[in-house]
């Protein structure tokens, strides 16, 4: 009896404890190359099912599995897949390069497939988005960047017509047309917007990187080197490489915030989803993101009535008010005596802050093998966004903005725009024995339709509209690209050449609005295009290239590029580089590199035109900006433009003391000469004085002052970027140190280049304080982040200050020059994983509701704009709450 009692106490436990090791079998790893180099981005698969995880830098991971000793599919692009039985919970797996691999790990800033990012004769940052998202307190990729690469900076812009719906960013403090954005290494397409109301990129056309959903994007990689000679136009502050998802299994993920002050609520929810075609490595990829961000309101008092004292005594009583602060303009009224008038705070307040923004987003990536030699892939994908900002208020006193009888306590105008991004890419890889060949074709549009409502067009009349359809703006491209590579293991200690062809056409479009938008003045805040605005120009590129990259001995590399373009609208240009690394010790590398680069002027800056509204001494007058080629560009002695060129050099130090601490510190030299910009509002004086013949001739164009693109400045950047990162086990967890630092300063040379003998002595209108403050000090010279990651089974904490160095703002020529000083943003997120599926976050982004110092009054048309966008942006501290689940 005792043994048959023992033999079922003995059966009960073995029984409960293998249900209980079923239930959380957790296998921890390092996956390496056959140097033993860690291998970030593996994918490791338990065989049999959808679950799967990916190495970190380290090369490391963890998983959960539901039986014990499960196979597991240890896969990475480039390298040959590995099965393998986790009979322990720590193992080791070795992957051997792939040498029938169809495809290569991209890696921007080298075609060699064996580089790593710590390998490279220039600096490239990596961010493993796939495996961060879920715990970041940004969503959007332009703020997920700012926080996450030293040298990137992007603001939301408030009261600035189209730039308040696509954020421009800056590389380096350089332009948003300076940086050359890619998807899986195809270029991507920029938008049809021109930025021209006095933000950061004053005159470029940037990419709206915001148009791909970041749940598609598995990794970003940033080459912070001019890179012109090997991916040409843009490429001269430096390369943005989005890879997309190719991972299998669903993931589902939503997240619902708010500021500090309840508005600009987000809510997000994004699904993505994949599946593996065959067992060559096939796979397809789909995702789905909404995104709703509500508008938020900054003014100097979100309480404030803009008013003038005819209407207090036209329409309230002069007795009802009390001085807010020394403007005629600025009053503040109780909301009891508002209602026995039958009005409310919303008939008067200043509308100042983000805009409303709406986004619905699609994407796809596909790879299909179709057999050992040929490979299929396609990506692509869809982004709707519509967005709603604000003009300047009208006020009623202002007959000559204002129909009376239609706003009788004026109004704040309304700009409406729907933004509808395409794309697709589609190609082919081949083999041909130890050769590769690339063809692919890429095409994007991006198309801008504008609205306005809640404003007049004051030659209307009583009878007029409200609201107008004021046309659109659309830009495409489709590439056709071909690249062929060969690696020669034998020759030196590994040599690989890259050579290939492009062709690009490209199409800018300005389309009319309809009639009431642009007549006579047209609609207030943002009159219509007319058929005199209308554009359909085209033109297109060729280009040829060859890249050689070679390991002349086991410590020194040495890479030479060179490029050659032709376009049919402004000429040719050729460039090189030559980039060279050398180890001093194994974990002591220096590197550096020489280039030539160039700019191409994009259609939108040849061929844009409009009449804008601007704020000028605090009247409202309309702007003209008139094409290069256009009679009154003739009369002023406008040049025609041409190619921006640079010459960059970089030099830097890579040091690993440790396989967990990595140190790199990287100089950077980047001289633009025939930089093109947008001029200042021609028309006044230095003093800000009208000048009477100029008047006169824009008047002919339904304007009073106007404004040219033009090659007007050369610049030169000097910076120094640093970053460390650290892993280390502190207890049972990990936790990660991360430091990043950037140092950037920006010049424009005193002497202006081929400036019309009209403005000779009046360069400061032509190019004034304002236009060049934008460029030297608008962005912080100053900026570092310091991040604490710790991770501890379920739980995952993340505290990261960034610091935002000083900026300085210049107003002329009716405001004044203003420090902000430097601030720090504390983030913070705390993660828990209620099941392996399941993670709930909690956290903040500017935890402690830190803004830029306040305006001057003078900077903030009669004290409304309380805040500017800069540094941290206007937003304030932001909470949010997320859930994801994975399967």
């Amino acid at each position: 009896m005792r043994k048959k009692l023992k033999i079922v106490i003995t059966a009960i436990l073995t029984l409960s404890s293998t249900l209980f090791f079923a239930q959380g079998h957790e296998i921890k790893g390092t996956i390496t190359n056959e140097n033993g180099n860690p291998l970030e981005f593996a994918t490791i698969l338990i065989k049999g099912t959808q679950i799967n995880a990916s190495s970190d830098a380290l090369g490391k991971f963890t998983i959960n599995a539901s039986v014990n000793n499960p196979t597991l599919i240890v896969s990475l692009f480039g390298y040959q897949t590995k099965e393998i039985v986790a009979k322990d919970h720590v193992i080791e797996v070795q992957l051997a390069l792939e040498n029938n691999s169809l495809d290569e790990i991209v890696v921007v800033g080298s075609r060699n497939p064996n580089k790593s990012k710590l390998e490279t004769a220039v600096p490239v940052d990596v961010v493993n988005l796939a495996k961060i998202r879920n715990t970041t307190p940004q969503t959007t990729t332009n703020d997920i960047l700012t926080y996450l690469i030293p040298s990137f900076n992007s603001n939301r812009q408030s009261s600035a017509d189209g730039t308040e719906h696509i954020d421009p960013a800056s590389l380096r403090g350089l332009g948003p047309d300076q940086v050359l954005v890619l998807i899986n290494g195809k270029r991507r397409h920029t938008t049809s917007l021109v930025n021209y109301q006095n933000t950061v990129g004053n005159g470029s056309v940037g990419t709206d990187l915001s148009a791909i959903p970041a749940s598609a994007i598995k990794r970003i990689e940033v080459l912070r080197d001019g890179a012109a000679a090997q991916y040409g136009s843009d490429a001269i502050a430096g390369v943005i490489n989005l890879v997309l998802k190719d991972n299998a299994g669903l993931e589902v993920n939503a997240t619902y915030g708010s500021t500090s002050r309840d508005d600009g609520q987000t809510t997000n929810v994004n699904l993505n989803y994949g599946k593996k075609i065959g067992n060559k490595g096939g796979f397809i990829n789909l995702s789905a993101e909404f995104n709703d961000r509500q508008k938020t309101n900054r003014s100097q008092n979100n309480n404030l009535i803009i008013f003038d004292q005819t209407s207090i005594g036209n329409h309230v009583g002069t007795s009802s008010y009390d001085f807010a602060n020394d403007a005629a303009e600025s009053r503040q009224f109780d909301d009891n005596l508002l209602a026995q008038n039958g009005l409310t705070r919303d008939d008067f307040n200043f509308q100042i802050g983000d805009a409303k923004i709406q986004n619905i987003q699609g994407f796809f990536n596909a790879s299909i093998p179709l057999n050992d030699q040929i490979e299929f892939y396609a990506n692509g994908g869809v982004s709707h966004r519509e967005g709603t900002g604000y003009g300047f208020r009208r006020l009623p006193s202002e007959t000559e903005n204002v129909v009376a009888s239609i706003f009788p306590f004026g109004f704040q105008p309304e700009l409406n725009s729907v933004v509808t991004d395409l794309s697709s890419s589609v190609g082919f890889k081949f083999k041909f024995g130890e050769w590769k060949l690339d063809v692919s074709n890429t095409i994007g549009e991006n198309k801008f339709v504008y609205d306005v409502s809640n404003t007049n067009n004051v030659s209307l009349g009583d009878n007029g509209q409200t609201d107008f359809k004021a046309g659109n703006h659309s830009f495409l491209q489709n590439t056709v690209n071909t690249d062929i590579s060969r690696l020669y293991k034998d020759i030196f200690h590994g040599l690989n050449v890259a050579f290939g062809g492009e062709y690009r056409f490209e199409k800018y479009k300005i389309v009319p609005g309809e009639e009431n938008s642009y007549i006579n003045g047209g609609a207030q805040s943002f009159p219509g295009f007319s058929p005199l605005n209308e554009v359909n120009e085209n033109r297109n590129s060729v280009g040829v290239y060859a890249d050689v990259e070679a390991d002349i001995t086991e410590k020194l590399l040495i890479g030479v590029a060179g490029r050659y373009e032709d376009y049919t609208d402004f000429g040719n240009t050729i460039n090189g580089k030559l980039s060279a690394r050398y180890k001093i010790l194994d974990n002591l590398f220096v590197r550096g590199a020489i280039s030539s680069g160039f700019r191409a002027p994009s259609l939108h800056q040849q061929y844009f035109n409009n009449i804008a509204t601007d704020a000028v001494d605090g009247q409202i007058l309309n702007s003209g900006i008139f094409r290069n080629d256009s009679q009154v560009a003739k009369e002023l002695g406008i040049p025609k433009l041409k190619e921006e060129t640079s010459r960059n050099y970089s030099f830097g130090i890579v040091y690993s003391p440790t396989k967990k601490l990595h140190i790199t510190a990287d100089y950077y030299h980047i001289r633009i000469d025939n930089r093109i910009i947008l001029t200042g509002n021609l028309g006044n004086d230095a003093s800000g004085e009208p000048v009477p013949a100029l008047r006169t001739l824009f008047a002919q164009y339904g304007a009073q002052t106007g404004r040219f693109f033009t090659n007007a400045i050369n610049t030169t950047t000097n910076g120094v970027d640093v970053v460390i990162d650290y892993d280390m086990n502190v207890g049972p967890g990990k936790m990660n140190l991360s430091l990043l630092y950037n140092y950037n300063d920006n010049k424009v040379d005193d002497q202006l280049n081929n400036i019309p003998s009209l403005f000779v002595g009046q360069e400061d209108v032509y190019y004034g304080p304002q236009e060049r403050s934008l460029i030297e000090t608008n962005t912080p010279k100053h900026k570092g982040t310091f991040a604490i990651n710790y991770s501890l089974t379920k739980w995952n904490f993340l505290v990261r200050n960034t610091y935002f160095g000083e900026v300085i703002r210049d107003g002329f020529p009716f405001g004044g020059i203003q420090k902000h000083n430097g601030k720090v943003v504390t983030d913070m997120t705390v993660a828990y994983k209620i099941t392996p599926k399941i993670q709930i976050a909690l956290g903040a982004n500017n935890l402690f509701d830190i803004f830029p110092d306040r305006q001057i009054y003078e900077n903030s048309y009669y004290g409304v704009f309380k805040y500017a966008p800069v540094q941290m942006g206007t937003t304030g501290a932001y909470y949010f709450g997320r859930m994801s689940f994975t399967l």
